[in-house]
Order: C-alpha cells, then sequence, then structure tokens
C-alpha cells in the first residue's frame, strides 16, 4: 500500500502479516499522498496536472499514485492517450473529516479536504431535499 523505505509499496508487507489498517494508515502518513487526495478530492486530474498544480516531478506524483492505486484508494480512466486519476472511495473523504476533527479536538486544526464550494454546497441541499 504505502512506498517503505526500500521503496516497494506495503502490499507485499501485508502478505507478509502487516496488518492491513496499519498498512492504510501508512500508506496515508505520507504529505505527498495527502495532498494528492486532497487535490483528486476536487475532481480527476492527469499527471501532469498534479506535477503542475502541486510542484513536484513527474516521477514523485506517478511513484505516489501507484502507491494510492496499489491501496485501491485511486484509479485511472484511460482517454486516448491520457489517464485521468480519480479517488475511488468516497468514504476517504469521511476519513479525512474524522481526523481534521480529532485533530481539532485535541488544538491542532488542519485541513485535510478542498472547501466545498458554494455551487456544490447548492446542489448537494438540492439532492437531500
Amino acid at each position: 500500500m504505502a512506498i517503505n523505505e526500500g521503496g516497494r509499496c506495503v502490499s507485499a508487507d501485508i502478505a507478509a502479516g502487516l496488518p492491513p489498517a496499519a498498512a492504510l494508515f501508512h500508506s496515508l502518513a505520507d504529505e505527498t499522498r495527502l495532498r494528492i487526495v486532497a487535490r483528486l478530492a476536487r475532481g480527476e486530474a492527469r499527471v501532469v496536472d498534479l506535477t503542475g498544480e502541486l510542484g513536484l516531478a513527474q516521477s514523485t506524483v506517478s511513484k505516489h499514485l501507484a502507491c494510492l492505486r496499489d491501496c485501491g484508494l485511486v484509479d485511472y480512466r484511460a482517454e486516448g492517450r491520457q489517464s485521468f486519476y480519480a479517488l475511488t472511495r468516497p468514504e476517504l473523504m469521511d476519513l479525512l473529516a474524522s481526523a481534521e476533527q480529532l485533530l481539532a479536538a485535541t488544538g491542532h486544526s488542519v485541513a485535510l479536504r478542498p472547501m466545498p464550494s458554494l455551487a456544490g454546497d447548492l446542489a448537494e441541499q438540492a439532492r437531500l431535499s
């Protein structure tokens, strides 16, 4: 799931006995992966979009996307020669919301999710009505 010190994903460590919960949290324990997740929470993006928006090298973004794909948190769709990455698990936003609340309660306020747009709020309210 997450890339360990040896450069391989933790999925091999799960096979060797690492509990899946520990592997999941390990995969989210990297600032770059959290930034990618936050960006993808706003909608799908190509590697080139992520490199430009996050100011990271293409190889770095690709490595972390591969890790998130290995976790099952991110996947892509091909369109021509381009790949568009997106979050696969909406539950991830619930986990990040809970983490924000927990950190705020301990005096460490952070924003792990993008702020919803007014248009998105109105669409959500209309959907719930």
